[in-house]
């Protein structure tokens, strides 16, 4: 306690008291002066021996900060006279300032691992040329935030620093000079510099102005801070983010200079930069990002790796823009259809909502012994099951009629009509087997010519059900065509007087959103599918390359095209629910036993969701598919 009763450490007394040599206890912000010659900052015999005795030594904060900078001066000065009597091996500036945070952790001895805040970690001829920086792991502790902090907040490049990049020689040169100059506030070559300090209430802080203009520009020439990827599973570090807005700005040279990712923010960062430089119309930028995303893709590594790869591929379709012709070719070909079926088969989160809507027709068809349905996307494995469910009735009699309906317009019906001969063979042995009766008819008609008549329905001796599993979205709306095929389908399924439609698309926002939002939805979604099959099929499967084959040429379409050339354009579960409505269906009801008869079927990290009649199929919490019943 002082004489006057306040206890020695009270602040308000404004002095912050040392215990022990270097140690120096928080005090609140003194006035700062004019910092003294470093020569008067030096420790007197007395301050010593006050130390080294246990004593108390008063001092201001900013008095403090400036002796131990001063200390920490001197030290590295004599250093470096000692040290230049001998050969010394060059130092990379990118590993010496990563000791800046990795000292902390491991000591002085340990070598850092990786740059810091946008610096190279290669070795650099240029870098290495401050050949005394090795001693910086000596500094004083407080000095370590401090170079943390003006790293990191160095901002990007401004265009026209960047554009003297692409030359060799200018950037070696500029480099060298800036180096030169950061090597003189290190080690203070002219006794005359100047550190201002100031003391928080959080802890102290030195600035210096030259230094950190030397830090900007030197950031400004290696490389930019990346935007982050939204995403379900990981976020990056705030001091690594940037507002999409902004991602124009950063330039091709920044990008295509970098290192390839080592990391899934990193490539996150890249993809996110990318998805913008696009939005933007910076397509040299996005561009330059993507040539980097491409070399550390990895398309058979994690789900996570996976996706990076699946998604860059869709971006850089929208950059190069194949002919609409070569795109459609590959989207609607015979392969690409097989593989959807596949997908279909392999994939619980398609097969459960398959299954969910051939339980919605099997309850409206109830002990029915004629049964029409109607299929515009015929799915050999979702008829399978429902001949298999069926015969499992026991009906006397029981016969099942399909009729594949076909739109002549439509750029997937040539794949279609190519597949219904080897369908329909395959469908009448798995049924002959099951000891039911089937028929098979294939009709080819547009969305506008869909009646009873033309499609052999016979009202009152048949039990009607539509199919409309994986095929709405890829109709046409009124944002592709005055005529809205696809309201007008719906018209005509209407008119037919089924005794349920069943609708089974994937939750995707992929029609009307603008490129931003589909791209982000496109990558949760996508992401999810991907991890999903991790728990059905090994990674070097043949099976899971042919599904994320069909995988990804949706998410190119859904992401690379735009007006006709874009006919993956699938909508979100209450976009469905008021088109629906517009045409006169109204929902039934899923019931809490098909939902469990769905759920007895799960995988561990799968789940059902039965909400508002919907039946939602996911992975880890992310809706995927949908089934839903109209009537």
């Amino acid at each position: 306690m002082d004489p006057a009763g306040a206890p020695w450490g009270d602040p308000r007394r404004g002095y912050a008291y040392a215990y022990g040599a270097g140690s120096v206890a928080q005090a609140p912000t003194v006035k700062r002066q004019p910092p003294p010659p470093p020569q008067q900052l030096l420790p007197t015999r007395q301050d010593v021996a006050a130390v080294a005795s246990g004593g108390v030594l008063k001092r201001s904060l900013g008095e403090v900060e400036r002796w131990q900078q001063a200390l920490y001066l001197r030290e590295v000065r004599q250093r470096v006279a000692a040290q230049s009597q001998i050969a010394h091996p060059p130092i990379d500036i990118g590993s010496v300032l990563a000791g800046a945070s990795a000292s902390r952790a491991s000591g002085p001895s340990r070598p850092p691992s990786s740059g810091f805040a946008g610096l190279s970690p290669q070795p650099s001829s240029t870098l290495s040329s401050l050949t005394t920086a090795s001693h910086m792991e000596t500094r004083p502790s407080h000095m370590r935030p401090l170079l943390q902090r003006q790293m990191v907040a160095a901002p990007s490049a401004p265009p026209q620093a960047v554009a003297r990049v692409p030359a060799a020689g200018r950037s070696a040169a500029r480099e060298l000079v800036l180096l030169q100059e950061l090597e003189k506030h290190l080690l203070g070559d002219d006794d005359d510099g100047e550190a201002e300090a100031a003391g928080s209430a959080c802890g102290s802080t030195v600035t210096s102005s030259a230094w950190g203009d030397t830090i900007q520009e030197l950031n400004s020439i290696t490389a930019a801070p990346l935007t982050s990827l939204p995403s379900n599973h990981s976020t990056a570090p705030a001091a690594m983010s940037r507002s999409p807005s902004n991602s124009s700005s950063s330039t091709v040279s920044s990008a295509a200079s970098s290192s390839p990712p080592t990391s899934t923010a990193s490539s996150r960062q890249l993809l996110s930069e990318a998805a913008a430089a696009i939005v933007d119309g910076n397509h040299a930028a996005a561009a330059a990002h993507l040539a980097v995303l491409k070399v550390a893709a990895n398309p058979r590594g994690d789900a996570e790796q996976r996706l990076v790869a699946m998604m860059a591929s869709a971006l850089s379709s929208r950059i190069g823009r194949p002919p609409a012709s070569q795109h459609l070719a590959g989207l609607c070909g015979a392969e690409q259809r097989a593989a959807c079926q596949l997908l279909h088969d392999v994939s619980p989160c398609f097969g459960l909502a398959l299954h969910g809507a051939n339980l919605a027709i099997l309850d409206a068809v109830a002990d029915q012994r004629v049964i029409h349905l109607i299929d515009f996307d015929v799915s050999v494995a979702q008829h399978i099951a429902l001949i298999q469910a069926l015969s499992s009735r026991r009906v006397a009699g029981t016969c099942l009629k399909v009729t594949a309906v076909a739109d002549p317009t439509s750029p997937f019906t040539p794949a279609l009509t190519q597949a219904l001969g080897a369908t329909e063979q395959r469908l009448k042995r798995y049924a002959q087997q099951a000891g039911l009766e089937f028929r098979f008819k294939a009709v080819s008609c547009v969305a506008g010519e869909i009646e009873a008549s033309r499609l052999g329905c016979e009202p009152g001796a048949e039990a009607l059900v539509v199919n409309l599993a994986f095929v709405l979205s890829r109709v046409p709306d009124e944002s592709v065509s005055p005529a809205n095929p696809r309201d007008e389908l719906l018209r005509g399924v209407r008119a037919l007087c089924p005794r349920v439609v069943t609708l089974v698309e994937q939750e995707l926002n992929a029609n009307t959103a603008p490129l931003a939002a589909r791209f982000a939805d496109a990558c949760a979604h996508y992401g999810a599918v991907l991890e999903s099959l991790d728990a059905t099929l090994a990674r070097d499967s043949a099976q899971r390359a042919r599904a994320e084959t069909a995988l990804a040429n949706k998410a190119a379409n859904a992401v690379a095209r735009e007006g006709p050339d874009r006919v993956e354009r699938c909508e979100v579960f209450g976009k469905w629910r008021a088109r629906f409505g517009m045409a006169g269906l109204r929902p039934v009801a899923i019931g809490q036993g098909v939902a469990d008869r769905v759920r007895a079927r799960l995988r561990p990290g799968f789940d059902v969701k039965l909400d508002s009649g919907r039946l939602g199929v996911g992975w880890m919490g992310r809706v995927v598919t949908v089934a839903s019943a109209w009537r």
